[in-house]
């Protein structure tokens, strides 16, 4: 199998160390890891059909149309696609089928940094065996697909500049079926500290096998 990583864009959030962590993971499963530091990738159709699973770590900045069709025409066909925090979430605002793509996109963090918990919701291979636990990180707000495949949760406590966030839910973690692609998504991971926290590097490394098809997973 393949694994085609695209990292780059806002530096603050270090995607070039953050891939990095996950590299060894993949390739001890027999992941073949092609890296590029452009978004040109997503100009090469054979690029892309050479891969079972695309990790995009690129905040901030779009796709050209082209690469927008190319890339979300190989999701469509069965690719896996993953990937967590503003790397994936924050990106392509002016892309409306890559947002359709992955089932959210972030609006804000209100507080910054905050203290909170992130709950376990239903049963997936992707989070079996965890439980709740807490984070000091930022606590995404996104505006995401109802359809989507919650797999974690966090609930706001409500802010000075976002009180009316107080009591929502909103989803963590997530997958979907895109066509006959995989799409994973972790809204946490701001910085590679963030990512090893252990709960969430477990979350985060079965995410990527469950999107290349390379984890068992319920049909949903």
């Amino acid at each position: 199998m393949k694994a085609l990583i695209v990292r780059g864009g806002w530096e603050g959030h270090a995607p070039v160390e953050s891939t990095s962590l996950f590299i060894d993971f993949l390739a001890a499963r027999g992941f073949a890891i092609d890296i590029r530091d452009q978004l040109a990738a997503y100009d090469d159709p054979a690029l892309l059909a050479s891969a079972d699973l695309i990790v995009q770590c690129w905040t901030n900045g779009g796709l050209t149309a082209s690469q927008e069709r190319n890339l979300v025409d190989r999701v469509r066909s069965g690719a896996g696609l993953a990937g967590w925090h503003g790397g994936i979430t924050a990106f392509g605002y002016e892309n409306p089928q890559y947002q359709y793509m992955i089932g959210g996109r972030f609006v804000f963090h209100p507080g910054g940094f905050v203290e909170h918990s992130i709950g376990i919701a239903g049963s997936h291979p992707i989070t079996a065996g965890l439980g709740g636990y807490r984070v000091h990180t930022e606590q995404y707000f996104c505006h995401v697909d109802p359809s989507l495949t919650v797999l974690a949760t966090t609930e706001f406590a409500g802010t000075p500049d976002a009180p009316e966030t107080a009591g929502v839910t909103m989803p963590v973690v997530w997958t979907r079926h895109f066509g006959a692609g995989r799409v994973f998504v972790c809204t946490l991971g701001h910085s590679p500290a963030d990512l090893r926290v252990p709960q969430t590097r477990t979350i985060t490394e079965r995410g990527l096998l469950w999107a290349a098809g390379a984890l068992n997973s319920p049909q949903r």
